[in-house]
């Protein structure tokens, strides 16, 4: 691409200051380009730091804490007197971090020299762009290249209005202001399992009501009925294959109508606070594709060919296009992108996105589950290793969960691995190496590995692919 051509404003342009959007505005910046991102919030980051995974990690983080302190201290040999939550206090660390990192953002959209654009982005064409901020002012910038990277948003049930007072979406989970006596979770995935975890350890009685048959759906099925167990045995009750027919506020909170589908019985639960966390709908709306002819699949997702759309200037990252909705699969786009456009060989290998629930113990995985291998008739083998067989699992009182590998029957090349452990959200990585890079799980097992370490789980079930793991 060639830089200041044609007299544009600008050589690159991203619409959301979202993981994609100021991860490939950075990097464009790197590459040479005069660069501008266009971003509504005034902090950016987007939906992953101000009301996503980062200010859910930090509530994680605490909830944990007070939960052992609650429930772990005493047979530890520790101590105190019974702990009580400041919920104030506890979202106030909240907004803290996340105002932390936001500033970080705009300190390196300063020292690469990127433009931070208030307001929400339209197309006028394929080269201009009206931006209009919150206060109603307009402006029109141009660009030789666009990024659209605006992310999504709460997918919400018919019918069912959110006021994020009683009924509530994630970002009003968030921002509670006391620990409600009852919660439902319409949604059994990843954000209502993480955010339910929160409010749980805090004293809340936690109900999930799930349509499908099992909590987290695209999981592996035996890290599923796992991982199911050992949140009822936190206290978190579950209702799988029901839906909700309404949810209706009352003067107490909120009446919950559910149907089961096995047999249509209809109950009312009552609520104080109902979190949707029914999944996340891309960001399409008022961005004026319908002036460029920018194609959408069925369920609204810009189409996308290596990341560009079907109009040749215009590309495309992040939750608001095909692939997995995760913060860190928008960085890697957001990086390959740049290089896309400098003409440079930009790459994103799909098979090797880690994924993780942050709830306690952990949950990860990443490539094919048993099921997808099955339904593709790939013929695989399986190692396996419990937790509780984990020197320093055992050490600190964390023998929750297990590790599985699967592997290919005639090559042994990893095609997937799943975790359930109190490290799991960092031990996929040593997995996704693995894979990024096509190896083995004998690959794995030859490695050394440091002792004690939650990672040996990983030699050991990497072992176990060919029945020759030590310590099982």
């Amino acid at each position: 691409m060639t830089k200041q051509q044609n007299n544009f404003d600008y050589d690159v342009v991203y619409i959301g200051g979202g993981p994609g959007g100021y991860v490939g505005s950075i990097r464009s910046a790197q590459l040479g380009f005069k660069v501008a991102c266009v971003e509504k919030r005034k902090n950016l980051g987007g939906t992953c730091l101000n009301v996503g995974c980062i200010p859910s990690k930090a509530l994680l983080e605490i909830s944990h804490k007070f939960h052992d302190a609650n429930h772990n201290f005493e047979k530890f040999g520790i101590t105190i007197s019974k702990p009580e939550i400041d919920v104030k206090k506890f979202i106030e660390n909240k907004n803290e971090i996340v105002a932390g990192l936001a500033t970080g953002i705009a300190g390196l959209f300063k020292k690469n020299k990127i433009t931070h654009l208030f307001g929400e982005g339209k197309f006028i064409d394929k080269n201009n762009l009206e931006i209009t901020s919150e206060d109603g002012i307009k402006q029109k910038i141009s660009a030789q290249k666009f990024v659209i990277a605006t992310g999504s948003k709460v997918a919400n049930l018919n019918n069912v209005e959110i006021d994020e007072k009683i009924i509530i979406s994630s970002t009003g989970a968030l921002d509670l202001n006391r620990v409600p006596q009852k919660m439902i979770v319409i949604g059994a995935g990843v954000i209502g399992l993480e955010l339910g975890s929160v409010w749980s350890r805090l004293g809340a009685e936690v109900e999930v009501i799930e349509y499908l048959d099992k909590i987290t759906p695209t999981m592996d099925n035996e890290i599923s009925k796992n991982f199911q167990r050992i949140l009822e045995k936190q206290g978190i009750k579950f209702r799988l294959s029901s839906k909700v027919l309404s949810v209706k506020k009352d003067k107490k909170g909120a009446l919950v109508e559910v149907e089961a589908l096995k047999d249509n019985s209809k109950e009312i639960i009552s609520a104080d606070i109902v979190l949707v966390a029914i999944g996340r709908v891309p960001n399409t709306q008022n961005l004026g594709l319908e002036n460029l002819g920018i194609k959408t699949n069925a369920r609204g997702f810009i189409e996308n060919n290596h990341l560009k759309t079907n109009v040749e200037n215009i590309y495309v990252i992040g939750d608001v296009t095909t692939g997995p909705m995760l913060a860190h699969k928008a960085e890697d786009e957001g990086m390959a992108v740049a290089e896309i456009i400098a003409n440079q060989a930009g790459h994103v290998n799909y098979e090797a996105i880690p994924n993780v629930i942050y709830t306690f113990p952990e949950v990860a995985s990443v490539g094919k589950t048993e099921e997808e291998l099955k339904a593709q008739n790939i013929a695989y083998k399986i190692g396996k290793f419990m937790m509780m067989a984990n020197s320093r699992a055992r050490a600190t009182f964390d023998e929750q969960g297990f590790v599985k590998i699967l592997s290919c029957a005639k090559t042994d090349r990893v095609l997937g691995a799943h975790i359930i452990s109190r490290e799991a959200g960092n031990m996929i990585h040593e997995v996704v190496m693995v894979m990024e890079f096509g190896g083995s799980a004998e690959d794995i097992a030859r490695t050394c590995h440091a002792h004690p370490t939650y990672n040996e789980a990983i030699k050991e079930a990497a072992l176990a692919v060919d029945k020759r793991s030590i310590h099982s």
